[in-house]
């Protein structure tokens, strides 16, 4: 029998994939300790402890615990980009509308805050932290997932379903912001709320009918 040989590429995928499921250990771990006792109490041990790694595993992946905080940021916040895009995607591959996009965007921010709770309260309570070292990627990664929203904004107003009047980047801030208000509140003090209710609340406010009219 020959010697075994091994494609590097299947090398190259399996060592990455060993990488990224190693990376998101140390992401969980920093979150959920992060969330409950503040970044400056938290320490690479604990972190490496809580991820079940050696503390080496940490620095060979990341420089320092403030890097690993950006990348937890650009990772947690890109995955609620993705989710958003995702729901408008699928709206228009239905041929459903630019409104029923932004409805279905604001049920997938709902889905995702819900699954990811620990690090939405730390997202949003950093969003009005000010001198921290990663105050630029925070200001990045906020304005990748409002412009999601800004680009099907844009859209409505373009193909007459929204008024010309609306500022947009304000709007799009501002829907952004009321899906993450609303579902911590949710989550903090009405927990007994179904996903489906606090959906159907928010779809009622993007929709305009809570005046009575």
């Amino acid at each position: 029998m020959g010697p075994v040989r091994i494609d590097t590429m299947d090398a190259m995928d399996s060592t990455s994939t060993r990488r990224r499921a190693t990376r998101a250990k140390l992401y969980e771990a920093a979150v959920t300790l992060i969330a409950e006792q503040g970044f400056s109490a938290t320490t690479v041990d604990e972190i490496a402890e809580r991820a079940g790694v050696a503390k080496g595993t940490v620095y060979y992946n990341f420089k320092s615990k403030t890097e690993l905080f950006e990348e937890l940021l650009r990772f947690g916040v890109g995955l609620l980009t993705a989710s958003l895009q995702t729901a408008a995607d699928e709206t228009a591959e239905r041929g459903g509308s630019k409104v029923e996009a932004l409805d279905a965007m604001i049920r997938a921010g709902l889905v995702f805050i819900d699954r990811y709770p620990a690090f939405t309260q730390l997202f949003v309570a950093e969003l009005w932290r000010t001198n921290r070292a990663w105050q630029e990627t925070l200001l990045v990664v906020r304005q990748q997932a409002v412009a999601v929203v800004e680009t099907v904004l844009a859209e409505a107003v373009e193909e007459g379903e929204l008024s010309t009047e609306i500022d947009i980047p304000l709007t799009a801030a501002a829907l952004v912001g009321m899906v993450l208000v609303a579902a911590l509140d949710w989550q903090s003090f009405q927990p007994e709320r179904s996903l489906d209710e606090v959906h159907a609340a928010l779809s009622r406010l993007l929709h305009g009918r809570v005046s009575g009219r």
